[in-house]
């Protein structure tokens, strides 16, 4: 029997959380069965995660690795712990993790990379430029050298780790992409959601500071009329590629 696949999320906003799941189950391809759902928020991680499933993905979160420690809530503090030795841990097997927005910038400085303020983007649809590197890819290769994600986040790396391979920039963020070893992941935007998912998670976030919250409407006005159909399919190529 296949193994099941493990998605993290890391959302204190419980309006957030099942949508969020639901949008990586359908860019995954996989039934509920196969997708198994952690609260890391809730309830921490424990040891040995990586080995029990094909795959994990690392979903997006409101926190931000640059705030200051002593100003991180408590939980916080122990969400980022938990990921650094879930990316420690797949980095030692070189076991098949993704790690996604909030996800990259643990990855990051687990890695001795820098992430700072400099490169956020607020909420919208941007356009993504594989690097040599990322055409040649196995997670990438089938993807158009161009293509529209969707992103929003106030940090971003600033100095790619010396271990990562640049995969992937688009022309407010230079790293986008980047992976380490043949299996370990990390993206800047959010490979699961749609359009539709992400005027959803608009309104949620709309007093986080991602965008002005009076311009909710336009902001969900340029969204809808984005084409990103791209980022879900390397979800996809994700599970393919761990044994899915």
């Amino acid at each position: 029997m296949s193994r099941p696949f493990l998605f993290i999320s890391a959302r204190p906003e419980v309006e957030a959380v099942g949508p969020e799941y639901e949008s990586v189950r359908r860019a995954t391809g996989l039934d509920a069965g196969r997708l198994e759902h952690h609260r890391i928020d809730v309830e921490t991680l424990g040891d040995a995660v990586p080995g029990r499933f094909a795959g994990v993905i690392v979903g997006g979160s409101p926190y931000n690795v640059t705030t200051p420690h002593e100003h991180k809530h408590p939980v916080q503090r122990r969400v980022e712990a938990d990921l650094a030795r879930l990316a420690e841990q797949a980095l030692e097997t070189d076991h098949p993790v993704l790690f996604t927005c909030y996800g990259i910038g643990v990855l990051t400085l687990v890695l001795g990379g820098e992430v700072g303020t400099t490169y956020g983007e607020q909420a919208a649809a941007v356009e993504i430029t594989l690097t040599n590197e990322g055409r040649a890819d196995p997670l990438l290769s089938g993807l158009p050298e161009r293509f529209d994600a969707l992103v929003g986040h106030k940090e971003a790396t600033d100095r790619l780790p010396s271990d990562a391979v640049h995969l992937a920039g688009s022309a407010s963020c230079p790293v986008q992409v980047y992976r380490v070893g043949r299996n370990v992941y990390a993206t800047q935007f959010h490979p699961e959601v749609s359009t539709a998912d992400f005027i959803a998670r608009a309104e949620v976030y709309r007093h986080h500071g991602y965008f002005p919250a009076r311009e909710l409407r336009a902001v969900s006005e340029r969204l809808a009329a984005a084409s990103v159909t791209e980022p879900q399919r390397m979800l996809r190529r994700f599970v393919e590629l761990a044994g899915g």
